[in-house]
């Protein structure tokens, strides 16, 4: 009883709190809570209000529609949120709502634009079945989203929703093959952008393969979810363009990233071909659960073109990820996709893993040179920092064994190895007023597996004193102590695409070396016992996703 009368008295900020550290228990807490929620939404499913109440007046209701579509969607009630962003698009013309550049409404229906690409998304994981109600409610999104530009159009308006048409029309033409229509293309003029000789001349280079690369990769994971905010296609351009400016021309990305292969590819095809030809894209094919199908050649074929259709033109590598090792068609497909390189260079360039750990990573070896006569794996992509050192206990070996080359995630901690937390007591990770991302909230559960928070400021401190001396960023000394260890060929840096830019500063680490006695200070507090601690604990590389 008491019980209820707590949750009746509690502020909404500490009853949310409460929610996020019950559902942080585990899988079994967090299926209560969102079968719970479905179930109340399907009783009490959100009203429809009409275009004017939506739009127009003193009090629109715009922002509460938003967020109760947004519960539908994050609740696997995907294909259900599709009428409600449906009748939002269509509440637009209907309304004659009209906007100004930057102002709240322009704002609002930006992220509503990326409301449309996850609810598709997560519609899109769902496996749907190709019913003729989907079919319906998908070409009823198509036809809204169409008319709002339109609308947009002719009344000299920005049109906010260009990413989420690419999104519809892709999972339509997914999941209705059969009923092809054509692909969306906003975007026909040409971006006249070049890498500036002044700055790329001062980066660093790795060879993965045959194919060169800047030692720091842009990564688009914050496209997964609006956690990290949610930008326009015009801002995502802009970023982009300034990223390829600075000579960062690879990016990391994954087929269950949002629509950043669609941003991507429809960014590349807007470049110069020669510059488009010196862009690198990196991105994945993760197997999360039984494949149902038999692993033939055709099947791994459709895989990568579906890629490459996706990237409007050739993956440069693309990672693959395997979700049980007792399963062992992972080996066959590997086979496949090293042939596929071989014959057919247009649509994939190499090969990499994405989160193997040492064991298995050496088995693909073998089984490859077995069956191919050579390693064919270029890299693998693994968390690695100051913080988590597991790959140094058995990794590093096996890569330098066979000549692969790391691809670095975390390396920031989620931005805790940054100067924003020297001095600071540790968060509370569930609190709003913080405002952690769920990078920060995942990392910060790794710092306390490391040490203590006492401990880290410790690592913060000796970090700081390093950067001082060489004139740079605290994160900077972190990355470069990554950087230059053997086995890492690149370290991948979280973009928040359109949101914020830290690439200037990024690029500082290629403007320092450390030297014996900064490595001395680091690896005295970093390493030592942790490192084989955190290992007995965790497990080795990508253990924690299996």
């Amino acid at each position: 009883m008491m019980d209820d009368v707590l949750i009746s008295q509690l502020p909404p900020a500490i009853l949310r709190s409460s929610l996020r550290a019950l559902v942080s228990q585990g899988s079994a807490m967090q299926r209560v809570f969102v079968e719970h929620v479905r179930r109340r939404l399907t009783e009490s499913p959100p009203q429809l209000p009409s275009a004017s109440d939506l739009f127009l007046g003193k009090s629109p209701s715009y922002a509460e529609f938003l967020a109760s579509t947004r519960c539908m969607f994050s609740s696997k009630m995907a294909q259900e949120s599709l009428p409600y962003l449906t009748h939002l698009l269509v509440s637009i013309p209907e309304s004659a709502v009209k906007w100004e550049p930057s102002d709240s409404l322009e704002v609002a229906l930006e992220r509503a634009c990326g409301d449309i690409v996850q609810a598709v998304q997560a519609l899109k994981e769902s496996r749907p079945k190709p019913t003729e109600e989907l079919q319906a409610r998908l070409q009823g999104l198509q036809k809204a989203l169409k008319d709002c530009e339109t609308y947009c159009r002719e009344q000299d308006l920005s049109y906010p929703f260009i990413r989420a048409r690419l999104q519809v029309d892709d999972v339509y033409s997914l999941t209705f093959p059969e009923n092809p229509q054509g692909r969306y293309s906003p975007l026909p003029s040409k971006f006249v952008v070049q890498p500036d000789p002044d700055v790329t001349q001062k980066l660093e280079y790795v060879y993965l393969g045959n194919i060169k690369v800047p030692r720091l990769f842009n990564g688009l994971w914050q496209m997964s979810s609006p956690a990290w905010g949610s930008a326009s296609s015009f801002k995502q351009e802009l970023a982009l363009t300034q990223l390829v400016k600075k000579g960062l021309i690879a990016t990391d990305m994954a087929d269950h990233y949002g629509d950043a292969e669609l941003v991507y590819g429809g960014f590349r095809q807007c470049l110069l071909p020669e510059v488009a030809e010196s862009l690198v894209a990196a991105t994945k094919w993760c197997v999360f659960r039984p494949i149902e199908v038999p692993i033939t050649h055709e099947f791994v074929l459709a895989a990568v073109q579906e890629r490459a259709r996706r990237l409007s033109g050739r993956v440069e590598l693309l990672q693959f990820h395997w979700y049980d090792y007792t399963a062992k068609d992972y080996l066959r497909i590997l086979v496949e996709l090293v042939n596929i390189t071989k014959s057919h260079p247009h649509l994939v360039s190499t090969i990499g893993l994405c989160n193997f750990d040492a064991e298995h990573t050496e088995e693909a070896c073998q089984y490859l040179l077995k069956e191919t006569g050579e390693v064919g794996i270029v890299s693998n992509q693994i968390q690695y920092s100051l913080i988590d050192t597991r790959p140094m206990v058995k990794m590093s070996a096996v890569c330098q064994k066979y000549g692969i080359k790391l691809l670095t995630y975390g390396s920031f901690c989620g931005g805790f190895l940054s100067d924003k937390w020297l001095g600071r007591n540790a968060p509370d990770i569930y609190s709003e007023s913080e405002q952690l991302t769920p990078s920060q909230r995942k990392y910060f559960d790794m710092i306390l597996n490391w040490g203590t928070w006492t401990e880290f400021q410790g690592l913060l401190l000796t970090l700081k004193c390093i950067a001082d001396k060489h004139q740079v960023e605290l994160s900077n000394v972190a990355i470069r102590w990554i950087l230059d260890r053997p086995e890492v060929g690149s370290v991948i840096v979280g973009t928040r695409l359109g949101v914020s830019n830290n690439s200037d500063s990024n690029l500082s680490v290629f403007s320092f070396r450390l030297d014996d006695a900064d490595n001395r200070q680091l690896e005295n507090i970093a390493l030592g016992s942790r490192t084989k601690i955190l290992f007995e604990k965790l497990g080795d590389c990508g253990h924690e996703y299996r």
